[in-house]
């Protein structure tokens, strides 16, 4: 009896401990604690391990039910709620590397997508560059995929001036909670988000172009790591669109 009380309580030590690390491991990535893959390689074993926790709580509960312990049914039964928590939040990602193509420079217009300027020099160590193409797709591929996967990242055609553009583009990006970089007179402007666990770094263009009365917004999003990125830089360009489209 004791015996099992004891392995219930290390089952649910270890779901804790699983917990534990899905938290630290992109943190200490983000705080330059360790290298990215090591972190990525640390968030798999918390994934990995909370399933395993959960398949032996599984496993122990029906034989806990079997000898009616039912302390140890307690203990078991919150050793796999706990364990869920990793795999839960993690398996939606995953699975969304599958649902996403593995691009990760996005843009409104791919014929002659949107320059940066100064963020150049904020990116010398980045992982990817700002070639609009990359090592397996040439930039005729990304724009395919692109518009395959994410058609509404269009061109934003304004009714505002130049300048009431981009004072309200600027303004956007600052709800959306970038940091703005630059906002040059000629209606560039550069801003860079950071993700919450990992501090992925994914840096955005807005370039606004006087047509006659109105303004034409283009918007281009690249991240500095992954081939892949989860979607995300589409979503923030979909989102600063609507953003300013409601008043447009």
């Amino acid at each position: 009896m004791n015996e099992s009380k004891t392995s219930s309580k290390v089952l649910l030590l270890t779901a804790v401990c699983m917990v534990i690390i899905m938290v630290f491991s992109p943190l200490s990535y983000r705080f330059g604690w360790v290298p990215l893959i090591p972190s990525l390689g640390s968030l798999m074993v918390a994934v990995l391990g909370s399933a395993l926790v959960w398949l032996s709580g599984l496993i122990l509960v029906f034989t806990a039910v079997r000898q009616k312990r039912a302390s140890d049914r307690k203990l078991l039964l919150l050793s796999m709620v706990v364990a869920a928590v990793p795999f839960v939040i993690m398996i939606p990602q995953l699975v969304k590397v599958g649902d996403v193509p593995p691009i990760h420079d996005i843009t409104t217009d791919t014929v002659e997508p949107p320059e940066f300027n100064l963020m150049v020099k904020r990116r010398v160590h980045a992982m990817n560059d700002l070639v609009y193409a990359d090592a397996d797709h040439t930039a005729e591929e990304m724009a395919e995929l692109q518009m395959a996967y994410y058609p509404d990242v269009q061109t934003l055609v304004s009714d505002l001036t130049a300048m009431q553009a981009q004072a309200k583009a600027r303004a956007v990006l600052e709800a959306m909670g970038l940091d703005i970089v630059s906002a040059r007179s000629d209606s560039l402007i550069e801003a860079t988000a950071t993700t919450f666990w990992f501090g992925f770094k994914d840096d955005v263009v807005v370039r606004i172009r006087e047509e006659g009365a109105r303004s034409i917004v283009d918007v281009r999003s690249v991240s500095r790591v992954g081939q892949s990125d989860l979607g995300v830089n589409a979503a923030r360009i979909i989102d600063f669109l609507e953003a300013f489209g409601d008043g447009k």
